[in-house]
């Protein structure tokens, strides 16, 4: 088997083990005689794979037991209208953080059912950083808070979590969920979408504490309704269930791996490697402030952009690959999620030093 280092957004690697057992069951999933994609999600076999999947993510995150776990369909994007629709519970305005492009996306998807107040906006600084936990300010009789806990296309990461009191806080963190240890408690809803640290595309994952369930807005349709899923344990339709099933296997992995403890020590030690080789050049630059840089997500930039493509050509061969920047702000990036091994960076940090040494 050839494999390359991906260091692709989204989707995004996938453990070279997880790959190699699916592909063992994808026929015959233990001796059943089908493959898990053909089971009925009513089965008693899928339900047991749904229920240790959902217990393994508690564990890993110790999620509190007053917090619902949903496995849902629709991908993060689909959350900038289920929040309000679930969460504004007979008020008016909620709040939000601006920190790029998947912030404004949330921001503009909210205005369609409230008024949204800026609770603090770093577009002046061109989203090269995070904001202050003093910047933060909530306004009167808000519903929530909502903050992109990672921007995966800025390479931009909050290194605290907002305070809100008694208001309830809400994250994307499609992102660097997985990635190191958090504090579930602190938060009303968290929500992910799976294709990043989680799994394949096409599941979405949802954390909503139960006191926040219950209270949607007139004419929510019933599939943007947290308590319908909640009550169906995530199987009110047909859910997406291989890839819930594939999200289970890495789940395992994290946990042979020694949890996300153990992961967010080897996250940061990838993520100083590449910002090390970036500082330490003439060549290479990266722009976030240091202390919003993203351990999931680098963006870097060459000093002669004519030189990009020749970069990625020869990236390619060298057997890594997806290192082209987002189209909107150009450059390289790489991604580097749990899935992606220490020896891929390895690897990027030579290429990068004998490309500066032939082109520089």
């Amino acid at each position: 088997m050839t494999r390359t280092f991906n260091f692709s957004a989204g989707p995004a690697a996938l453990p070279d083990e997880v790959l190699l057992e699916a592909q063992r069951d994808l026929c015959d999933w233990q001796g059943k005689g089908l493959s898990i994609m053909e089971m009925s999600h009513r089965s008693d076999e899928f339900v047991a794979v749904a229920e240790r999947a959902e217990q393994d993510l508690r564990d890993l995150m110790s999620i509190p037991d007053e917090y619902r776990v949903l496995f849902l369909q629709g991908g993060a994007t689909s959350q900038f209208a289920m929040l309000p629709m679930n969460m504004l519970r007979g008020k008016t305005r909620a709040d939000y953080i601006n920190t790029g492009i998947w912030s404004k996306k949330a921001i503009a998807e909210a205005k369609r059912y409230c008024d949204v107040h800026l609770a603090a906006s770093t577009e002046a600084d061109r989203f090269l950083r995070a904001p202050d936990a003093a910047e933060i300010q909530l306004s009167a009789e808000t519903a929530y808070l909502h903050y992109t806990s990672n921007e995966t296309i800025g390479g931009v990461q909050f290194d605290f979590i907002p305070d809100t009191g008694d208001v309830p806080l809400v994250v994307d963190m499609s992102s660097d969920i997985l990635s190191c240890p958090l504090d579930v408690s602190r938060f009303g809803v968290i929500y992910a979408g799976a294709q990043k640290n989680i799994g394949p595309a096409g599941l979405t994952v949802v954390i909503v504490r139960d006191d926040l369930l219950g209270q949607t807005l007139p004419g929510t349709p019933t599939m943007y309704d947290y308590q319908v899923h909640a009550q169906g344990g995530s199987m009110h339709n047909t859910p997406p269930t291989f890839g819930w099933y594939l999200a289970g296997l890495v789940f395992q992995w994290l946990k042979r791996q020694g949890g996300v403890q153990a992961m967010a020590e080897v996250n940061r030690r990838k993520a100083a490697k590449l910002y090390a080789a970036i500082d330490q050049s003439a060549f290479y630059a990266n722009p976030i402030a240091v202390s919003s840089r993203s351990i999931m997500n680098v963006p870097f930039t060459l000093a002669d952009d004519a030189l990009d493509a020749i970069f990625l050509k020869e990236a390619e061969a060298a057997g890594l690959l997806n290192l082209q920047g987002h189209r909107s702000v150009g450059g390289m990036r790489a991604s580097l999620y749990n899935a992606v091994p220490e020896a891929a960076v390895d690897a990027l940090v030579s290429f990068m030093a004998d490309f500066e040494k032939r082109h520089g």
